[in-house]
């Protein structure tokens, strides 16, 4: 029996909502077909935004969203995507699939999406190709209220009062995508480009967020700091309020990834064993992190999260289309609570992708959408949104079929939100066993729980043909003990615990 033991009198850190944040890039299917279909479609939409997406997203509490890009970014030109959609720009989509990008969707597309799903807004700036002049002119576009030039111009584009940006990166992936560029050259590109993302209305802080590493490379993180902070003032930290880092899980590495849908239990475990990972990664530049920033100013924000696979075959492989199984319920469970277990340093991530691209919520096709094994997983954490993280631990033990592969059985976070609800979620990795759990509750009497659960075969997935294959189910199999609780997590499972 494996024990866990949770103490609500110790707590660690707030679980900021952003944590359980989303990406939305000019990629494939993400933004045309999956969020937008235009006023003119038959598909029901509001102002060109899919009405059932927008209701499941609202439904997962979606808290935050970042655009345009991902590589996009560095290639977008944000006065492309103003004004009469018949006079925008066309471009080719050189990055993913070679398409035509007809620029329909550009900042006021995006503002109203926020706005109907009621979440907080990431513009991803454009330092790989665009200037300083025009990133400081979209800031101002978006968010000056007042007499000029750029506010002159959103006025005449149909929107009188500016929008609130919550949070801005300035470029995205500069070491690869975004101008292939060493740490110190980006960090003195990111001081002056930062420098014109003002703060126009008192009392509204525009984050900045810099372009931290990709994975390991721990000298990016070292170098971006060191530059930031040289000759700047300890209250500017950095001149940053945020430091990215991206992770990818690719099962069978960069070149050939694995296929989504058909793997064995070597490869779920590799897969796992990957997901884990970011556990270290989050350890090991936090240290860098702490050098500089010791107060924990500056937040971990890990914008681009997830599995990515093999697309799926007959698809455009530009598009990144793939299928959700058990796999990637798992891999967001696992990372989600390892977020929280970190979410003293870790302020916002975004998994990447929102729809059709990636690890993706949902999925559509002409009118047909369906929520994926992931979609089901955010709407189970949801309660962890701006809740505070207690201390708890667990017993595990060390499984899987390959050495270089181990995994613990269990992981798991616990948190308690305004109301003195404590919410537990906790996943267990074993294909085929599933385990006995003791939880100890120090120094409260439990008076009620629920319990819910997404469990299935490993391979399990949801298709338009049938779609609820994999959801949240009731589990009532908690039972109420002297010191706190008592149940068997199931085989291949995520499982929220509410506890009054």
């Amino acid at each position: 029996m494996a024990k866990l033991v949770i103490n609500p009198n110790k707590k660690v850190s707030k679980i900021n909502k952003e944590i359980y944040g989303h990406f939305s890039e000019h990629l494939g299917r993400c933004i045309y077909e999956g969020i937008y279909v235009g006023e003119d479609s038959p598909i029901e939409n509001v102002n060109g935004m899919r009405c059932d997406v927008v209701e499941a997203l609202k439904e997962i509490k979606v808290p935050v969203l970042r655009w345009p890009g991902g590589c996009f970014a560095d290639e977008y030109h944000w006065k492309d995507g103003i004004g009469p959609k018949e006079g925008r720009k066309k471009m080719i989509n050189t990055h993913w699939g070679g398409v035509v990008e007809d620029n329909s969707f550009g900042t006021h597309e995006f503002f109203e999406l926020c706005e109907q799903l009621g979440c907080e807004t990431y513009i991803n700036g454009n330092l790989g190709s665009g200037t300083v002049q025009e990133m400081s002119e979209w800031v101002e576009y978006m968010t000056f209220d007042g007499v000029s030039p750029m506010a002159e111009l959103r006025a005449k584009n149909g929107h009188e009062k500016p929008w609130k940006v919550d949070f801005f990166g300035v470029g995205n992936e500069n070491w690869g995508c975004g101008g292939n560029m060493n740490p110190d050259f980006y960090a003195n590109e990111y001081r002056r480009y930062q420098t014109y993302v003002r703060d126009y209305k008192a009392g509204e802080h525009v984050e900045k967020i810099c372009c931290g590493a990709n994975v390991d490379d721990y000298e990016w993180t070292k170098e971006v700091l060191a530059t930031c902070f040289n000759h700047s003032q300890p209250f500017q930290h950095g001149f940053m309020d945020g430091l990215s880092l991206h992770y990818y899980v690719h099962p069978e590495g960069w070149d050939i990834k694995g296929s989504a849908t058909d793997f064995d239990e070597n490869v779920w475990y590799k897969t796992l064993s990957k997901a884990l990972y970011m556990e270290e990664l989050i350890k090991r530049h936090g240290v860098i992190m702490d050098e500089y920033d010791p107060e924990k100013k500056i937040g971990m924000i890990v914008d681009e999260w997830g599995t990515w696979y093999t697309c799926e075959p007959g698809t455009n492989p530009g598009f990144l289309y793939q299928q959700n199984t058990m796999r990637d319920a798992l891999v967001a469970g696992i990372t989600l609570n390892i977020f929280n277990k970190h979410s003293d340093r870790v302020k916002m991530a975004n998994l990447a992708q929102m729809v059709n691209v990636l690890q993706s919520v949902l999925l559509t096709e002409g009118d047909k959408m369906v929520k994926t094994p992931t979609y089901h997983v955010f709407n189970m954490y949801k309660y962890h949104q701006d809740a505070t993280l207690v201390e708890s631990s667990i017993e595990t033990e060390t499984i899987g079929t390959q050495e270089e592969y181990q995994v613990p059985n269990l992981t798991e976070s616990v948190s308690v939100d305004e109301n003195g609800v404590l919410h537990l979620t906790i996943t267990n990795l074993s294909v085929s066993e599933s385990y006995e759990v003791d939880a100890a509750i120090l120094d409260r009497e439990v008076k009620e729980v629920k319990g819910e659960i997404v469990t299935e075969e490993m391979h399990a997935k949801n298709t338009f043909e049938e779609t609820d294959k994999v959801c949240v189910k009731e589990f009532s199999g908690v039972q109420v003990t002297e010191k706190g609780l008592k149940f068997t997590i199931p085989a291949c499972s995520v499982l929220h615990v509410a506890v009054k």
